[in-house]
């Protein structure tokens, strides 16, 4: 079955293909057909994540599969959040994310820098569908000091993980997909989505 996914980000695309492989599933980018980001207005992951499924799913009139994700910050009241991915403004790299996030937190002292990763994942049949299939999951760390390893994207190179004593972007993809939220919301969606494909 062909579905699509709601991203033209390709560091999605292959983190997912890795873990979906398993299935007789084919996730194709929205970007093979030329779709564009939709705005994303909701105020939570979840509306986010609803909005840029159904927006694909509309326009391909294919199943479609959405994530929406972000960095939780206990220290800044939950900040960067839902804005993640334009926290330093909507054309900011993602070093330019980070730069702003360690300056906000300069005066915080490493106790006080907890932080988790939230990824909700959501499946549509079609762009009406009234039961869309919801996973999620939640990665916890803190927020290092300085910025660490080359693997991964947006904010990885300063997601420290006490168990493994190195930032996200310092893991193999293999022990990441493990341990990551979006890790964690995928294996719910793997185990539900047969159940949602096909239901008796």
């Amino acid at each position: 079955m062909k579905i699509v996914l709601a991203s033209n980000n390709q560091n999605k695309l292959q983190e997912l293909n890795a873990l979906i492989r398993k299935l007789p599933i084919k996730l194709v980018s929205q970007a093979a057909f030329n779709i564009s980001e939709i705005e994303e207005t909701g105020l939570t992951f979840v509306e986010n994540a609803l909005i840029k499924a159904r927006h694909a799913s509309r326009t391909t009139g294919l199943p479609a599969i959405a994530d929406d994700s972000g960095l939780v910050v206990s220290a800044l009241n939950g900040a960067p959040g839902i804005y993640s991915a334009r926290y330093a403004g909507d054309n900011a790299t993602s070093h330019d994310h980070i730069k702003k996030l360690l300056a906000e937190l300069k005066d915080i002292p490493d106790q006080d820098r907890h932080a988790y990763f939230y990824c909700v994942l959501v499946c549509l049949l079609c762009e009406q569908d009234p039961i869309p299939l919801i996973c999620d999951g939640k990665w916890h760390g803190s927020i290092s000091h300085q910025i660490k390893g080359n693997k991964g994207f947006g904010y990885d190179p300063v997601f420290y993980i006490p168990s493994k004593k190195k930032t996200a972007a310092q893991l193999s993809l293999t022990i990441k997909n493990k341990m990551s939220h979006r890790g964690m919301a995928l294996q719910q969606l793997l185990h539900r989505l047969p159940e949602k494909l096909c239901p008796r």
